[in-house]
């Protein structure tokens, strides 16, 4: 075999080493991922949840391979990019404006330090979780310093040179895996608690009695181990302190809280059709889509699923589809609704029908033919709701 000469020189002092819990570190990353915030003036915070998520992979990744230095200044923005997040989220309108087109620009822009300096300065929603949870980010203090070691190369042990040294590659690295891991888990604790600047619902919806009174959120909470290994439970117990969170928690309490039911319709799209009746003593609860979904649902044992929005909103239940294949094409919706015969199209397997009801365009599947009876009822049914929307 030929001498790969470019192979080692790329090669020569990396040492790449093994994280065996990688595929649970990344699982609970999906904590951090799956908790978009539904704020309409924090929309932008969106994109920096998700790129400190993927810098936080990407150190893993780095640490494997072994660019061990790459990996902890991996680690280091993603602290960076979500107190970056904060910054520009927690400020007045004007200030916001200014920094974020400061940032866009690549102009002029605080570094970390400044940042926190500015948020704890300026009693901010910041200021207050940081004075609650003092301890958490004192914590976080040290855990950012000891990163700039490695990123700033303080030390032989951050050269690869006398790391990766021919006298030092048969070492035993479980310590330094060890090292690198802990810093990695107060890494990804770290984004989640700066998410929670911008909102506490990934908190408040582990709250069953809070999760049941809130609408689809775009929000999914925090799961229970998620908090215990990369917070710790009594930080997030300090975090209930903070007036945004017992704002919401007070604002959220005075709804009515829904059945499991309902709250898996309103949430979840899915009907439990044994139990319509108990989701229909609280219709109140639902929007239009949910409670016709619902109606069309308990209309008969054969339907399945329930679409609107032209196929893009579904609602499925109890009943299984006979249908095998998942997919869709607005197209099929298409040609559904502009077939002449409104019932008992074939869909694969399953079947669909198609109902007008307040005006928009409903489409049940089910599972065998509608028959005459249903038919005639589900025509009465469009021309009740067509003659009260005229009065």
């Amino acid at each position: 075999m030929s001498f790969d000469f470019i192979e080692h020189k790329e090669s020569n002092n990396l040492i790449p080493l093994k994280i065996e819990n990688k595929e649970r570190y990344y699982l609970d990353l999906l904590n951090i991922e799956h908790s978009w915030t539904g704020r309409l003036d924090a929309q932008l915070a969106n994109t920096f949840i998700l790129e400190s998520n993927q810098l936080l992979i990407n150190a893993i990744t780095l640490f494997e391979q072994g660019y061990f230095d790459c990996a902890y200044y991996s680690l280091r923005q993603s602290l960076e990019v979500s107190t970056t997040m904060t910054y520009l989220i927690d400020n007045d309108e004007e200030t916001r404006s200014k920094e974020l087109r400061k940032w866009k620009d690549q102009g002029h822009f605080p570094m970390y330090g400044q940042m926190i300096k500015f948020l704890d300065a300026n009693q901010t929603v910041f200021s207050d979780i940081k004075e609650q949870m003092s301890e958490y980010f004192e914590d976080l203090n040290t855990v950012k310093k000891k990163l700039n070691k490695y990123v700033h190369k303080q030390g032989f042990n951050t050269f690869y040179i006398s790391k990766n040294h021919p006298l030092n590659r048969k070492k035993d690295q479980s310590n330094f895996i060890a090292e690198f891991e802990s810093f990695m888990k107060k890494c990804i604790g770290a984004v989640a608690v700066f998410r929670l600047t911008i909102d506490p619902f990934p908190i408040l919806l582990m709250d069953e009695d809070m999760y049941s009174r809130t609408e689809d959120t775009m929000t999914k909470g925090y799961n229970d181990d998620f908090i215990e290994q990369y917070i710790g439970t009594e930080h997030i117990e300090c975090y209930k302190k903070t007036e945004m969170y017992l704002n919401h928690y007070n604002s959220l309490i005075q709804e009515e809280a829904k059945e499991s039911y309902t709250s898996d319709v309103v949430k979840n799209q899915f009907i439990d059709k044994e139990h319509i009746d108990n989701i229909l003593k609280q219709k109140h609860l639902l929007s239009q889509h949910d409670l016709v979904a619902v109606v069309l649902c308990g209309f008969s044992k054969k339907v399945s699923k329930i679409y609107c929005i032209g196929g893009l909103h579904m609602y499925f239940s109890s009943t299984k589809s006979t249908r095998d294949n998942w997919s869709w094409s607005s197209e099929d919706f298409k040609n559904f609704e502009s077939s002449k015969n409104a019932f008992n199209q074939t869909y694969d397997e399953s079947f669909i029908s198609f109902i007008e009801l307040y005006g928009e365009s409903y489409f049940m599947e089910h599972n065998e033919k509608l028959d005459e009876n249903e038919i005639k009822e589900l025509e009465i049914l469009k021309i009740l709701h067509t003659t009260m929307a005229k009065k």
